[in-house]
């Protein structure tokens, strides 16, 4: 999944253990299966029941090897939350036995919790190519508490013996960030593939890239095959980057005025191609969004984005420039607040405003959750009178997850014994088991595990277990982690979907009578002027019930919190049929 902006924090990362002690002299026995064979610990702590937070970890003995640290972005149910973490609690008691972590690629969805956690895990190794390296070392950067990364670099084909029993051996894998690596984890049980995010690229011809490295795979004899589920329900093939290359030099060359392209900063592949037919074209690119500046920078100083100094020009000589000869290549292609494009469609950027000769591009899919955000950039658009082009009109983006023909492809060349689909809902997982199914593989030896289940794999079985850990979701809020619990939550979805009402109330201390009528303040439920009789209402309420309690000196103020609460909540919801958040302050005088 493409990353988004993220933000700076210094959130707590916790400390950074101490040396590793050496390894014992005689390895503990491994876990076993019930028919007492020993067995591989497979466990996804997140991934399996969303889009984002991925991670996966691999335990044999003494040796444990973890896949990926993903963060997943908040939803409706999430208000006021930066990012969901994975929870790692029942890993901390053995992070000593922790040998790699192993980065599949730069997506947020990946690697994004690596600054919240690689610390608690005490800093593991991590193995991972170079564009990865750079995109995270770039972010630890932006937590001050954060480790130093012990990061080795690996590149594909590398084999790569981690402790006594597993070895890594990493292979290319195709999607729209450079630096993309599937894994061979080869266990005493047998080999275990992750194959990370992917699709199958084509040429001009129609044949499909790197095929003969995926048989290669399938030649090794592999146990169980862990696969991108996400377009496990699309028909068809991937679309080619070549034609999506094809159809954006097309608009470029039809566009009269400035072309302004909306993507996610991490289509590195992308970026590069359009920035390549801008150069082609004698259009000048400017770069709009921290992250999109950042991720091309260090694209830029590893070769896989390559121009002329001349080509890209600062922000503010987009002016000195007629418009035919300008491409900004823009963040907010999904609504985000703030970002690049949402800032610029909104009057609010310091130097570009839409203009009717403009040609807007959105070459990037609609994140699920973001179609609202998007329509109304793109109404304010046609208000504006730009030209758009989407994905719908024709093929200017491709996905960079496999849909249904190319997912039984790989699982056909790989033969797997088992096939566990990852990376996306149950609906997705099991439309994938589906697809394994249909390309010869038994049902029976399909496994659609949930976050946090126990699965024990021996050299013939893949038993899911009655243990689980922990895989609830962890929140990053603000400088806090894990500190917001559901009653957080629950209050923060009242508050915007009920609003809240305050009532001041005045109370003698030595009477426990009003000393004044009570004050109402409302904040998204009612405008107060409209509603003065309900008002006077809740007054009269709020007056019955101190008027109810017995004359005495020691007022106990919780218990008639409790009672306006309760009191005044239930009358409000028979005058509205709505709950907002009853927020008493009693005063003594």
């Amino acid at each position: 999944m493409p990353q988004a902006t993220a933000r700076r924090t210094t959130a707590p990362v916790g400390r950074v253990a101490s040396r590793r002690p050496p390894l014992p002299k005689k390895a503990p026995r491994a876990k076993t299966s019930p028919a007492g064979e020993e067995s591989l610990r497979l466990i996804p702590f997140g991934g399996l029941e969303e889009i984002g937070r991925n991670m996966s970890v691999l335990e044999y003995k003494d040796e444990i090897i973890i896949i990926d640290i993903g963060i997943q972005f908040p939803e409706e149910e999430t208000p006021g939350i930066d990012y969901i973490i994975p929870n790692i609690a029942s890993l901390l008691p053995k992070k000593q036995n922790i040998r790699a972590v192993v980065l599949t690629h730069g997506h947020y969805d990946h690697i994004g919790a690596i600054p919240y956690l690689i610390g608690k895990l005490g800093n593991p190794p991590i193995y991972t190519l170079p564009l990865t390296k750079a995109i995270i070392e770039k972010r630890q950067e932006e937590f001050v508490n954060a480790p130093k990364l012990n990061v080795i670099v690996v590149k594909h084909k590398d084999k790569i013996k981690i402790g006594r029993y597993l070895e890594l051996e990493f292979f290319s894998v195709e999607h729209p960030i450079p630096d993309n690596t599937g894994v061979v984890i080869k266990t005493p049980i047998g080999n275990i593939v992750h194959f990370s995010d992917f699709r199958l690229d084509y040429d001009a011809e129609g044949n499909p890239h790197g095929l003969d490295i995926i048989e290669k795979i399938g030649d090794l004899g592999i146990h169980t095959l862990m696969i991108d589920s996400t377009n496990a329900e699309e028909e068809g093939h991937s679309v080619s980057e070549r034609v999506v290359e094809e159809n954006l030099e097309e608009l470029f060359r039809k566009a009269e005025g400035r072309i302004i392209v909306a993507t996610f900063s991490s289509m590195l592949t992308r970026i590069a191609e359009m920035i390549k037919i801008a150069e082609k074209l004698n259009r000048r690119v400017i770069i709009n969004g921290r992250s999109m500046k950042d991720n091309i920078q260090i694209a830029q100083k590893l070769g896989y984005i390559k121009f002329k100094k001349e080509t890209s020009i600062p922000i503010q000589e987009i002016n000195k420039h007629k418009d035919n000869k300008i491409f900004v290549i823009s963040t907010g292609g999904q609504g985000e607040p703030g970002a690049g494009l949402t800032r610029i469609i909104a009057g609010e950027h310091r130097h570009i405003q839409i203009k009717p000769t403009d040609t807007v591009i959105f070459s990037s899919s609609v994140v699920p959750g973001n179609e609202r955000s998007v329509q109304n950039l793109r109404d304010s658009l046609a208000r504006q009178g730009a030209d758009v082009y989407t994905s719908k009109m024709l093929d200017i983006h491709a996905s960079g997850h496999a849909p249904k023909e190319d997912l039984k492809t790989v699982m056909k060349l790989v033969r797997p014994k088992f096939i566990m689909p990852i990376h996306g809902y149950y609906f997705m997982r099991a439309a994938n088991g589906k697809n394994a199914v249909e390309v010869g593989i038994p049902k029976e030896n399909v496994r659609l595990l949930d976050n946090g289940q126990v699965a024990l794999l021996t050299k013939d079985q893949f038993i899911v277990s009655g243990e689980s850990v922990p895989a609830n979701y962890i929140m990053v809020d603000g400088l806090g982690v894990g500190d917001v619990e559901e009653i957080v939550l629950r209050d923060r979805m009242v508050l915007s979907q009920e609003g809240m009402i305050v009532l001041i109330v005045t109370i003698d201390r030595k009477t426990g009578r009003l000393v004044k009528n009570p004050d109402i303040i409302s904040r998204g439920f009612i405008y107060l002027r409209e509603h003065q009789e309900l008002l006077n209402e809740i007054r009269n309420r709020v007056r019955g019930i101190v008027g109810r309690l017995p004359r005495q000196s020691n007022l106990d103020v919780d218990y008639l919190k409790s009672l306006f609460r309760d009191q005044v909540g239930q009358f409000i919801y028979s005058k509205t049929n709505r709950r907002p958040m009853i927020l008493p302050v009693i005063i003594g005088v």
